[in-house]
């Protein structure tokens, strides 16, 4: 019995030698996990970032107003039929525009998460044609302009076609044709996934962030110029 209990005590104190090396060992990447940033700022610092930076956006086929050498981007993904977009559009881009697109400061990309209505996905592949001719902002300020309830027809394929046609300088045949063959279905897609991928499931949201795709910054809904203002300026500064 007492040699029993002995061996008990050894096979304690071997277990605990054992124990205490092992934490000496990993303390030393225990530590260096905890001082990682939060989850979404480690995004931001791997290669994961690629499909944010501008040089990819444009790429991929975005349409985009300012300097592709802005040191900034502001990504907006929106829906065609969404009114509380339309109210960013009305309200808040206009002083975006003014203050940082037309200085040089940033670079708007809109990107589409057509998630509204029936409508609203038929509307942003008809957008992408037109930015095919380069015609994407004269579209999109004509469809907020004409905006009405959700699938009431508005954007209905024919209407989509008419305002299409109301724009100067568009080729209807290379329009309707890239229309009819939903030849940009792809773009939309990967805008939908992108979107996805950064947790969006409503509109408007946006991120802003630099030209290289890092240091994202999440912002949702038709928050107020200031709001914009204060995260721009964060990353100008």
């Amino acid at each position: 019995m007492k040699n029993n209990r002995i061996y008990v005590v050894m096979v304690m104190l071997i277990s605990v030698i054992i124990l205490t090396a092992l934490a000496s060992s990993f303390s030393p990447l225990l530590s260096s996990l905890q001082s990682y940033p939060k989850p979404f700022y480690v995004f931001a610092q791997i290669q994961e970032n690629d499909p944010l930076s501008l040089s990819n956006l444009i790429k991929q086929g975005a349409s985009y107003q300012g300097s592709t050498s802005a040191p900034v981007t502001l990504i907006d993904f929106s829906d065609l039929q969404c009114h509380l977009c339309n109210r960013f559009v009305k309200a808040t881009e206009p002083q975006i525009n003014s203050t940082y697109v037309q200085t040089g400061k940033v670079a708007f990309v809109y990107l589409h998460l057509p998630n509204r209505g029936f409508d609203s996905y038929p509307a942003a592949l008809a957008a992408v044609c037109t930015n095919d001719q380069g015609k994407f902002w004269q579209y999109h300020n004509l469809l907020y302009k004409n905006q009405g309830p959700i699938d009431s027809g508005w954007a209905s394929k024919d209407n989509l076609k008419k305002f299409a046609s109301q724009i100067p300088g568009l080729d209807m045949q290379k329009f309707n044709s890239c229309f009819d063959s939903q030849q940009h279905k792809p773009v939309v897609d990967s805008d939908v996934a992108l979107a996805h991928s950064l947790g969006f499931t409503q509109t408007p949201a946006f991120i802003i962030v630099k030209s290289d795709g890092s240091n994202p910054q999440k912002l949702e809904g038709p928050q107020p110029f200031p709001e914009f203002k204060f995260l721009i300026d964060k990353e100008l500064g």
